[in-house]
């Protein structure tokens, strides 16, 4: 998950139900059938990147013969504006959403499922389709996805004399052995936010946790791993306040051996010409255990309107940014993974530092996969125990066990 955000409000989810969505205006052209222009919304404020969607989405909306109105706000902007264009009657053409986001303001009834406009979603890996589905209805899809991996430093490792680790074991061996004054072995984001909760996920899901129920002895078991290598010495305490941005600061710098994060690194990684790192998947608990990794990434959406052109053009350009060619591109531009199998396969063989991503969005689960719009709130009980259990203030059994209490909690 680059962008790990809160889950909207459900008082944004009322919003967008009770209010009418599209332009509002009874003397719009589209309502006759004449669509001339769309618009589009996204937290993609970055330059490089905004250009990047703005030009794709140029291409397809000249193929659906409409001119794009592209704006970006910053993310944590993006519900206030979603909020006033409500309230306004000027809600977007076509919304980009943080995956975990969609099941709840789908469920509010204010996005259009897709299948009715011919909006194709065969190809696609099933844990990227339950990331964009409601109730048993596709209502948005991500061009392209992420998730998390496990980089190395390879002079390090080999310095050490320790392979790159592929199970608890090994990781917890390669952590310690990297380790030395200035340098720890391993770095992750333990701080108290959805970030947190996103890193802690394949520990939690590989080795049998669940979020449904969160008191077992699975989930323990896998924030102990995090706390004995913080009590050790192999990670810094630190990570109690490290975001993922700051993870890949430690590692770029050379002050951690290995780092959990995300594709989105890669861009300034490949620029740090000292340093030498390769990627692989997560370590397991055991060998033959499977992985099951968080699925990251933000989804396109329809929203509802009063005019059935535009919602039709909308959903044309949507399928457009999906198809293939463009998913391969803007996988390549990103650093992301294509959602189409077939693509993700062939772009692992161009990309080959990418492969450890493919592999691992294979086994990925969207994180509403399970508790649907209750998500957030196990999510905030996760990050929750991360930080008692990994601070030392809670073992990690009276950490879950707190934590399921205000999972559960009404």
């Amino acid at each position: 998950m680059r962008r790990p955000l809160a889950a909207l409000a459900a008082a944004v989810a009322l919003v967008l139900v009770t209010v009418s969505c599209g332009t509002g205006d009874p003397a719009d052209p589209s309502r006759t059938g004449r669509v001339a222009s769309l618009t589009v919304l996204d937290y993609y404020t970055d330059s490089t990147e905004h250009a990047h969607w703005g030009e794709l989405l140029a291409d397809c909306g000249r193929r659906a013969g409409v001119t794009i109105e592209h704006r970006s706000v910053p993310a944590p902007s993006l519900v206030p504006t979603v909020l006033r264009q409500a309230a306004a009657r000027t809600m977007p053409d076509l919304l980009m959403l943080d995956n975990p986001d969609l099941q709840q303001i789908a469920r509010s009834g204010a996005l259009a499922p897709l299948r009715p406009y011919g909006v194709r979603t065969d190809g696609f890996g099933p844990g990227i389709l339950s990331a964009g589905t409601y109730r048993g209805e596709v209502y948005g899809l991500a061009p392209t996805v992420n998730t998390l991996a496990l980089y190395y430093n390879k002079d390090v490792l080999a310095e050490a004399g320790v392979a790159v680790p592929r199970t608890w074991d090994e990781l917890r061996k390669a952590a310690l052995a990297t380790a030395r004054p200035g340098r720890h072995g391993l770095a992750v984001d333990a701080d108290p936010s959805f970030e947190s909760t996103f890193q802690f996920l394949p520990f939690l899901w590989s080795n049998g946790g669940d979020e449904r129920r969160l008191d077992t002895p699975q989930a323990a078991e896998a924030l102990r791993l995090w706390s004995e290598l913080v009590r050790d010495g192999a990670m810094s305490r630190s990570v109690l306040t490290w975001n993922q941005a700051d993870v890949h600061e430690q590692f770029l710098g050379g002050d951690a051996a290995m780092m959990v994060n995300g594709p989105w690194r890669m861009t300034e990684l490949e620029k740090a010409k000292d340093l030498r790192w390769g990627v692989a998947p997560l370590p397991v608990p055991r060998a033959g255990a499977e992985l099951v990794t968080p699925l990251g990434g933000e989804v396109w959406t329809v929203p509802r309107g009063d005019s059935e052109a535009r919602m039709r053009k909308a959903a044309e350009v949507l399928a457009c940014l999906n198809e293939p060619a463009n998913q391969e591109t803007l996988a390549i531009w990103h650093h992301t993974v294509p959602s189409r199998t077939d693509v993700a396969d062939r772009y692992a063989k161009q990309v080959p530092a990418m492969a450890a991503f493919v592999e691992s969005v294979r086994g990925a689960r969207a994180r509403t996969q399970r508790l649907g719009p209750a998500w957030p709130k196990a999510a905030t009980a996760i990050h929750t125990a991360v930080q008692a259990a990994v601070s030392g203030q809670q073992t990690p059994e009276e950490a879950f066990r707190r934590a399921q209490r205000m999972a559960t909690d009404s």
